[in-house]
């Protein structure tokens, strides 16, 4: 029986490990915390999870939280202006895609928690240990295959930064998340659960998402602010209640159509807010340790996108589902470098459209973007197909990227020779 060691227990590390289990394969998953330590933590993400994603979840029978968190059947996307006379701000594009199949968020403290001890369960062997690259070097050893799955810390230093395939070498966005209890519906469409994305030109996104928490049905506040605009107020601050305080005021001041909905709002739990900032990267996915032993990277790790396009959870199954295809096609043969590098082409072949993706959405859109983003409010198949770009990212090279796809497209919607 093949060894094989994930270091990291998120999305893509338990699930490849649940999937590995499932063929028959001797796994050891290193955490490093346990899971009701997970439970109890700070919460650590702003997941939706689309159809595709949530299929791979369903196909190892993981599952478990579908008939208790909320169903997302919408993606609406609104663009705020300010008053020019100091007046409320105003919304001059409002609209509504539908998704083909519906989008579910977990938090991953539930979520990790449960895998966590499902895995045990299971018979496989979980070792609570944060890990150095001395760490790695020395337990790696002992297995066939090392995969690094912890996307924060001394590890990732073992993989390089690829220039080629990396946009940026600063943080595009100052990110700020409060899960929350009490938030009342859109009233345009109050018995439809959606995701919504506001754009504020020269300030940031705020994005407003259905999940379920520790304690139960819930919203998620998501600032990304623009690194040093009026929405970057979150760094330092420590105290919970000034947290929520600051993205209720910005809401009020430039979204005031979510804010309107968020009078009687308050944290999920002490631990239910984050902030932070980092660099989108792709990296080269093999690492080598000191004693000259091979690590593969995983999701996150080798390929690192902003959450603007809401790609990292989906992302990170979809790199499980691919590395296990991998694995398990591979039998007994070794585990060498010219695979590991194949493997890892083979999910880039999907990530790299939602890294092109996810490129343009952080800078300035140009003229052909806002106009479709504007069209979509009266043609629904507009927004739709937007919608459910969420799912599928390479669809967006159809048709968004170039400004020629874009008119033909429109014209098409719309049965007329030009738009």
């Amino acid at each position: 029986m093949r060894k094989i060691l994930i270091v990291g227990a998120g999305q893509a590390g338990l699930q490849l490990a649940l999937g590995l289990q499932s063929h028959g394969y001797d796994v050891t998953v290193m955490s490093n915390r346990t899971p009701d330590e997970v439970r109890a933590g700070r919460v650590l993400s702003t997941q939706v999870m689309f159809a595709a994603a949530l299929q791979h979840e369903r196909d190892l029978g993981l599952n478990f939280w579908e008939d208790q968190a909320p169903r997302i059947q919408g993606l609406g996307v609104s663009v705020g202006a300010p008053d020019p006379a100091g007046g409320r701000a105003a919304r001059p594009i409002d609209w509504l895609g539908r998704l083909a199949g519906f989008a579910q968020s977990v938090d991953q403290r539930v979520k990790m928690a449960g895998w966590l001890e499902t895995f045990a369960e299971r018979g496989g062997r979980v070792v609570v240990h944060g890990v150095a690259v001395s760490d790695l070097d020395y337990f790696a050893r002992a297995y066939d295959l090392v995969l690094v799955a912890a996307g924060k810390g001394e590890l990732v230093s073992m993989f390089r930064r690829d220039a080629a395939r990396s946009a940026f070498d600063a943080p595009q966005r100052a990110l700020a998340v409060a899960y929350v209890h009490g938030l009342g519906p859109r009233p345009e469409h109050p018995d439809l659960l959606a995701v919504r994305c506001n754009l504020v030109p020269e300030v940031g996104e705020l994005f407003v998402m259905p999940t379920l928490t520790t304690t139960g049905p819930a919203d998620i506040l998501f600032w990304e602010a623009l690194p040093g605009g009026p929405a970057d107020v979150f760094q330092g601050v420590k105290d919970p209640a000034e947290h929520l305080r600051r993205t209720l005021d910005l809401m009020r001041q430039h979204t005031p159509w979510e804010y309107d909905r968020a009078s009687g709002v308050e944290l999920t739990d002490a631990r239910g807010t984050l902030s932070g900032r980092y660099a989108p990267t792709v990296r080269e996915p093999v690492g080598e340790l000191p004693s000259g032993g091979l690590v593969l990277g995983v999701a996150d790790v080798v390929v690192a996108n902003d959450p603007i396009t809401g790609q990292g959870s989906n992302n990170a199954a979809k790199c499980a589902a691919s590395y296990l295809a991998s694995i398990v096609e591979r039998g007994a043969l070794p585990f060498d470098r010219d695979w590991m590098r194949d493997t890892f082409e083979r999910y880039w072949a999907y990530a790299s459209a939602v890294t092109k993706w996810t490129t343009a959405m952080l800078g300035r859109p140009p003229e052909h973007v806002l106009g479709l983003i504007g069209a979509a409010g009266g043609l629904p198949p507009v927004a739709d197909r937007f919608a459910n770009g969420f799912d599928d990212p390479a669809d967006f090279e159809q048709w968004f990227f170039e400004p020629d796809r874009a008119q033909a497209y429109l014209a098409e919607v719309t049965g007329s020779g030009t738009p």
